[in-house]
């Protein structure tokens, strides 16, 4: 039986035939828009070199400080290990944890795992524990998050150039490179091609090229016509993997089920979806009030004490002059989040009230949601800058809030409520109305 490929969409679930993608180009769904395919020559070999590099750049960006401050004769440096510890010596072992969590560990895994998967294959050896290793490397590249921290200590510095000499470090000018090398990375890294690669160092030398990835077209149209309506993977019972992208059948009345081949759990829709959104984001709204009146930084001078909240670090760095940072801090810390709240809640709410219009928008609207919500750390990145390095006992020092905490708390709550958010349950209730009226 001769077999097509078939692509599902992994944000409204269609199944289309598969074509050749257009050389350095992509293929997207024909209903959404979303990108199915990218064509990216060389792409393994590419991001080998850009895993050695930030490899490099890691080790540097972490061992030596970051940015020094002088105040009469006194310099105090810091690195970015330094800034997490004094962060937890104060109290503010939240925040700490965070700042640890996506500035150090999760690119190191990022980095590690890439590298442990790549250098094997570059000598035709098949990596040691794929499937694990793909889906650690999977679930750290969103939270790594390397491009926000130099955005936060860009706006750090300036503030720090109001108080005394700032001295540039060498890790400064290294986590500027890591930061494009590790964009880098994951824009050349191709999951189509490094499966392909590994299932032809698995196999047997006599074995027949088979991939599991492709299935008989007459047998997942299984309901009929193809003038019935477009397909969808739910309807043929076919779930997508969100993590290596494979196609696989579910098992008959089984809500989930195990891919085959990196081990991520399957489903055709996510299990109480909408549920689990409204409670994340209702935690998020009661955290959204104290994280904007509460103070985030405290500074104990001379001249006594000062408690800063979001608002009037914005107005800080504006009447200093900084315009622009002052309006990428605005918009970061309290614009994105306020927007991801009532964008997300908008999204859920019309997806449970089954509305059938506008869904390519509203497909959008979550995909931005998605691309802007880690942008949101800007704020915590400052005040961590800020408090390792304003630390001049009786001459000042800077402490954080307790707002920094309720912030850090709704960045995180947001970005697991635009994770728990399915996208396909929008493209549900079209195929229910398109059914209907049929």
């Amino acid at each position: 039986m001769k077999r097509a490929e078939l692509l599902v969409c992994h944000d409204c679930d269609l199944m289309q035939r598969g074509a050749p993608c257009p050389p350095r180009g992509t293929l997207r769904c024909l209903r959404c828009n979303a990108e199915l395919e990218r064509d990216l020559p060389e792409s393994l070999g590419r991001a080998l070199a850009f895993a050695l590099g930030a490899l490099v750049l890691f080790v540097i960006s972490n061992l030596y400080p970051i940015v020094g401050l002088s105040v009469n004769g006194n310099l105090v440096r810091t690195t970015l290990w330094h800034a997490v510890e004094i962060l937890y010596l104060d109290g503010m072992w939240p925040i700490a944890a965070l700042v640890f969590a996506t500035t150090i560990l999760m690119p190191g895994m990022q980095v590690v795992c890439l590298l442990a998967l790549l250098v094997p294959l570059a000598i035709n050896r098949a990596p040691w524990q794929a499937p694990l290793l793909f889906r650690v490397m999977y679930t750290a590249r969103p939270w790594g998050m390397t491009e926000v921290l130099i955005l936060g200590l860009l706006v750090a510095l300036v503030k720090l150039s109001h108080i005394a000499t700032v001295v540039t470090g060498v890790a400064l000018w290294s986590f500027g490179a890591l930061m494009l090398v590790l964009a880098g990375a994951s824009a050349a890294f191709d999951a189509r091609q490094f499966w392909s690669r590994v299932a032809r160092a698995t196999q047997p030398a006599n074995a027949p090229n088979v991939t599991t990835n492709f299935v008989p077209r007459e047998e997942a149209r299984g309901r009929g016509d193809r003038a019935a309506g477009p397909l969808t993977g739910a309807a043929c019972g076919i779930a997508r993997c969100h993590v290596c992208g494979l196609l696989a059948r579910m098992p008959a009345a089984a809500h989930a089920a195990t891919c085959p081949r990196c081990g991520c759990a399957l489903h055709l829709r996510k299990v109480a979806s909408l549920s689990r959104t409204w409670a994340l984001l209702v935690a998020a709204i009661v955290l959204y009030v104290p994280a904007n009146v509460l103070p985030v930084m405290d500074t104990s001078s001379l001249f006594g004490t000062q408690k800063d909240t979001i608002m009037s670090g914005v107005v800080y760095l504006w009447v200093s002059g900084s315009w622009l940072l002052a309006l990428l801090v605005f918009i970061a810390s309290i614009a994105v989040p306020m927007l991801k709240i009532l964008g997300l809640s908008y999204l859920t709410w019309t997806t449970q009230r089954r509305w059938t219009w506008l869904p390519e928008q509203r497909t959008r609207i979550y995909r931005l949601i998605e691309l802007v919500g880690r942008w949101s750390m800007l704020d915590i990145y400052v005040i961590t800058m800020l408090v390792a390095l304003v630390q001049f006992n009786a001459l000042a020092t800077i402490r954080a809030g307790p707002a920094a905490i309720a912030f850090g708390a709704v960045v995180i709550l947001t970005m697991f409520a635009a994770n728990m958010f399915d996208p396909r349950l929008i493209w549900d209730a079209v195929e229910r109305e398109n059914g209907s009226t049929r």
